[in-house]
């Protein structure tokens, strides 16, 4: 039974009465049942995410104007090549002012999100985020119907969603934290890590779908759906393990319950870990440990357990910067072929929009097989940082 009945999801009230009733095997495996929900209900909101930010990939090559001389024939009376205000010999830098305007707005408020996701329920957070984002896509695609040509329009679309796409990543990351701990944490993350392929692979999918003959539904369609998923994780998704009387093991073998009684100290269970005593509420394990031994060794124990740390607090964990600049360097190729593969196989060859997109998903199935092998080599391996580099030496010379 849940420390306090009202944080626990109306859906996975209802859950557990049909379970009880229903199914008493079941309830007795719930540790096993609500790891298992966690893990689909993350991966399908992360991969909604990026299936939002596909769509703009794919319709820039009708957007501009540049149509193939067998799309222009299927064309119906009235509909042109392009749409204003891309169809210019300017769009290629028009486009790059919307990819800006989302990336830096993304970048900016994800320092934001951050701050907010350590302080608020991620049910919220991740349910309401990804509805807003649905809206804003929607209402990039509705500028077609309804006639807007407006490039500040557009800008602010961007905004809008690239603010609304940084609840995405710090609550889904956190919850896995929270649920999973280190146990076989590579292969779990590396297979879980595949939703940003998904996510892509789907977008590009849908967006192509639509693109010939109504390019507004390649936005209008992931806009739904990232909505009606977020609706989902507000009905399903359990935020706190405790909540739920779940205890998950951060270290087999190695945890101690140091609280005298369950009764008595709730959902305020201590756990010593590495001669570290961390609380459950804190923030995610998969750097608790590494914090806990840093925050020993380099500050006094200032703040209570389990409170958020700052900025600058968390730039003393370590690798945390050299993983940042890693990530920054790896990102900035991946995001230029999100955005741009599509209308440079177009622009480059003979093929049409739709096709020209989807040999651009070859893209994102390879990095399907890599994150996978990349975290089972580093649970096989215990060197996470080396399995890190020696992929990215390999890349190199293929961009």
């Amino acid at each position: 039974m849940s420390n306090n009945y009202n944080d626990i999801p109306f859906g996975i009230r209802i859950v557990q009465k049909l379970s009880r009733q229903c199914c008493p095997r079941l309830h007795a495996r719930r540790d096993l049942l609500y790891k298992v929900s966690i893990f689909v209900l993350t991966f399908l909101a992360y991969a909604c995410y990026h299936m939002c930010r596909k769509p703009i990939s794919v319709v820039k090559s009708v957007l501009q104007g540049n149509c193939s001389s067998a799309l222009a024939a299927q064309l119906h009376e009235g509909q042109d090549c392009g749409y204003a205000p891309f169809d210019g010999p300017d769009a290629t830098k028009l486009f790059g002012m919307l990819d800006s305007a989302f990336l830096f707005t993304y970048a900016i408020a994800m320092f934001a999100s951050g701050f907010v996701a350590e302080r608020v329920s991620l049910r919220y957070f991740l349910s309401m985020g990804m509805i807003l984002t649905g809206i804003f896509t929607y209402m990039f695609g509705i500028a077609r119907t309804s006639n807007i040509h407006s490039l500040w329009y557009f800008i602010l679309i961007q905004i809008g969603a690239g603010i609304f796409q940084t609840t995405g990543w710090p609550g889904v990351v956190t919850l896995v934290g929270r649920w999973f701990g280190k146990s076989k944490r590579g292969l779990i993350f590396g297979i879980w890590n595949s939703h940003t392929s998904i996510g892509n692979i789907l977008g590009t999918l849908i967006a192509a779908h639509y693109v010939e003959s109504d390019w507004a539904m390649s936005f209008v369609v992931p806009g739904i759906v990232i909505g009606a998923i977020g609706f989902l994780l507000f009905l399903f998704l359990v935020d706190q393990p405790e909540i739920v009387g779940c205890y998950p093991d951060s270290v087999p073998h190695e945890r101690r319950v140091t609280n005298d009684s369950d009764e008595e100290h709730g959902d305020e269970e201590q756990v010593r870990h590495n001669d570290a005593e961390i609380s459950y509420r804190s923030t995610p394990t998969e750097r608790t440990p590494i914090l806990a031994r840093s925050q020993s060794q380099n500050h006094p124990r200032e703040h209570g357990a389990g409170r958020p740390i700052s900025l600058i607090d968390a730039l003393y964990i370590p690798g945390v910067a050299e993983f940042s600049l890693c990530l920054f360097f790896t990102k900035l190729v991946s995001y230029t072929f999100m955005y741009w593969l599509p209308l440079y196989i177009q622009s480059s060859s003979t093929l049409g929009p739709t096709l020209s997109a989807d040999l651009s998903t070859l893209f994102d199935v390879g990095g399907i097989f890599g994150a996978i092998a990349a975290g089972y080599l580093s649970d096989l391996t215990g060197m996470s940082a080396t399995i890190c580099m020696g992929m990215l030496f390999i890349a190199s010379p293929i961009y």
